[in-house]
C-alpha cells in the first residue's frame, strides 16, 4: 500500500512536542534512498525530480543565472574545470606530450555562452538543438548474455580498473570537449551499468556540436595514471604492521617504501609506464534532440531509468549462476585493487598509502567502489555541470512544492503550512516551539500504524491536488512539470 501511494516504506520516526501546546506526536521521516530495493517510494520521487532537472536545463534559450550556490548533491564535477586536475604523483613524473598513439585535440575559439546556437529552417522557422550522447569502454573479451563466453580470458584486471577510474576519464572528456566544442559545454550526464556490468555514460548536452568534432573528443580523449605496479600482489598470506609512525615488513623489520618514495622512483627510471591507460570504447551513440517533443521526453526516461538500481542489480534476465560467478569475478579483482592514492590496498602491492594512519589493511579500503553492489562505480551516480539551470537540486524540489501550492491556492484549498514542525520556528519565549528527539517504536504494529496514517495523509493530499487541477488551469510554471513522473502531491 505505502509502495503505491508512493509513501516511504522505510521512514525514521522522530518525536516531536509541541511546546505551545504541550501536544507530543510521532513523525515519520522518509528514509530519502535513492535504491528502488531499498525504497521504491523515496527512489521513484529522486528519479523525478532528477528528470525534472534534466529537462529544465537541457534547451535553455537564454543563459541561466551564474552565481547561484551550488549545493553537492547538484553539483559533482565541480564544472570540470576544477575537478579530473591530475594528483601531485601524475604531476611529478607525467610528461607534458601527449600520447603519440592519441589523436590530437581541434582547437576552435570559445564563446562565453552555455547555451547553444539557433538555427533557422528555410521556411523561417528557429530551433534550437541538443544532443544526447552515450559513452562506453572497450571491449574485455567476447560477452554473450551479459557474461564472458572465456572467463579464463576476460581481462577482469583492466574492467576492474577501467570502473575504478571511470570518473577520471569522464573528467576529462568534459575538459577536452570544452576546449573544442567553442562555447562552455554544459551537460546532466548518469553513469549507468551495461549487461555486461562496465559503466557507461548517458549525456544530455545543451547545444549541437558537429558529430565529427564529438567523434575526434572521444577518440582524443585518454587518462594515464602515474601509480606504483599493481598488477603483481607482494603481501598475499603476509601482512604489514604498523609500527608507530609507517607500515613495516613483519619478518623483517624493514618500512615499506611511503608513497612519496615510490613515484620519486618512477620519476628516476627513464623506462617507467604508466600503471594504467584508459579510453573510451568505439562505440558511442550521437543524437541530436529538439524539444519540446517526444523525443526529448522518451531520451530523460532512458537517461534515468538505472538511476534507482545498483550496480550489480541484474538489467536482464540472465542465467543467475552465471551472472553471480561473472560478479564475483570482477569484484574479486576490486576488492585487492587500490581505488586512490590513499586506498589502503597499496600495502598489498608493498607501499604504504599516501597519508598512512594505524589500522589500514589491504581488502578493507572503507571505499564503497569496492563493495559487490557498485562494482567500482564509487562516487555519485548523477553529474550535472555548473550552470545547468542556475538552480540547486533543492531549489528544483521547491519549485515543484510551489507549483503545488499554488494551484491548491487558486482552487481555495488551504495547502498544508510550509512551516509546518518546523525546528526554526520559534515560540513566543523565543526557543524553538518544536522539539525534535529520537523515539523507536513500541512494537511492529505502531510501526505499521504510522505508516498506515501516511498513507492516509499521502491518499488525502492527492486527492486534494486532483481536484484543484480539475477546477483550475494549470500553473503555467516549466519547473514543476511532471516529466514521467507522477509525484505531483503537495509536499508537507
Amino acid at each position: 500500500m505505502a509502495i503505491v501511494a508512493k509513501v516511504c516504506v522505510r521512514p525514521l520516526l522522530r518525536r516531536v512536542l509541541d511546546r505551545t501546546t504541550g501536544v507530543e506526536e510521532v513523525v515519520p521521516i522518509p528514509c530519502g534512498s535513492t535504491l528502488e530495493s531499498v525504497c521504491p517510494s523515496c527512489a521513484h520521487k529522486a528519479r523525478v525530480l532528477r528528470m525534472h532537472q534534466c529537462a529544465e536545463g537541457w534547451h535553455l534559450g537564454s543563459e541561466p543565472e551564474r552565481d547561484s550556490e551550488i549545493d553537492h548533491d547538484q553539483h559533482e564535477d565541480a564544472d570540470a574545470d576544477d575537478q579530473g586536475k591530475d594528483s601531485d604523483s601524475d604531476r611529478r613524473v607525467r610528461s607534458t606530450r601527449r600520447r603519440p598513439d592519441v589523436v590530437d585535440l581541434p582547437r576552435v575559439p570559445a564563446d562565453d555562452r552555455t547555451i547553444g546556437r539557433t538555427f533557422c529552417s528555410r521556411d523561417g522557422q528557429q530551433y534550437r538543438p541538443s544532443m544526447f550522447l552515450t559513452l562506453t569502454l572497450p571491449s574485455y573479451g567476447p560477452i554473450t548474455d551479459g557474461v564472458p563466453s572465456q572467463p579464463d580470458s576476460y581481462n577482469y584486471w583492466r574492467a576492474a580498473m577501467d570502473a575504478l577510474l571511470f570518473p577520471k576519464l569522464v573528467d576529462r572528456f568534459w575538459q577536452n570537449l570544452r576546449r573544442c566544442a567553442g562555447y562552455k559545454v554544459q551537460y546532466f550526464a548518469a553513469i549507468e551499468p551495461q549487461q555486461r556490468l562496465a559503466p557507461h555514460l548517458h549525456a544530455a548536452i545543451r547545444g549541437a556540436i558537429p558529430r565529427h568534432r564529438l567523434r575526434q573528443v572521444i577518440k582524443a580523449t585518454y587518462v594515464q595514471v602515474w601509480w606504483p605496479p599493481c598488477d603483481r600482489p607482494v603481501y598475499m598470506h603476509r601482512t604489514p604492521v604498523w609500527d608507530g609512525s609507517g607500515y613495516i615488513d613483519a619478518d623483517t623489520g624493514k618500512a615499506l617504501p611511503t608513497w612519496e618514495e615510490a613515484v620519486d622512483a618512477l620519476v628516476d627510471d627513464s623506462e617507467a609506464k604508466p600503471a594504467h591507460v584508459m579510453r573510451f570504447g568505439t562505440q558511442a551513440d550521437i543524437r541530436g534532440i529538439i524539444a519540446p517533443s517526444e523525443e526529448a521526453d522518451r531520451a530523460i526516461r532512458y537517461l534515468t531509468k538505472y538511476l534507482t538500481k545498483a550496480i550489480a542489480e541484474p538489467i536482464v534476465d540472465s542465467t543467475a549462476a552465471a551472472r553471480d560467478a561473472h560478479i564475483d569475478r570482477l569484484h574479486d579483482q576490486l576488492r585487492w585493487l587500490p581505488c586512490s592514492e590513499r586506498c589502503a590496498n597499496w600495502l598489498r602491492y608493498g607501499v604504504q598509502p599516501q597519508n598512512p594512519t594505524p589500522g589500514m589493511r589491504a581488502g578493507h579500503c572503507p571505499s564503497k567502489a569496492h563493495d559487490r553492489e557498485h562494482l567500482g562505480v564509487g562516487g555519485r551516480r548523477v553529474l550535472v555541470s555548473r550552470h545547468w539551470s542556475g538552480k540547486t537540486l533543492a531549489e528544483h524540489k521547491a519549485d515543484r512544492a510551489t507549483v503545488v501550492r499554488e494551484t491548491l491556492h487558486a482552487a481555495g484549498i488551504v495547502p498544508p503550512e510550509v512551516e509546518r514542525l518546523s525546528a526554526d520556528v520559534t515560540a513566543p519565549d523565543g526557543l524553538p516551539r518544536y522539539v525534535w528527539t529520537d523515539t523507536r517504536p513500541g512494537s511492529p504494529g505502531e510501526y505499521r500504524k504510522i505508516i498506515f496514517a501516511a498513507i492516509q495523509q499521502r491518499r488525502a493530499w492527492q486527492q486534494q491536488y486532483d481536484a484543484a487541477k480539475a477546477a483550475t488551469d494549470p500553473v503555467e510554471n516549466h519547473s514543476a512539470s511532471d516529466h514521467g513522473g507522477t509525484d505531483a502531491g503537495p509536499a508537507p
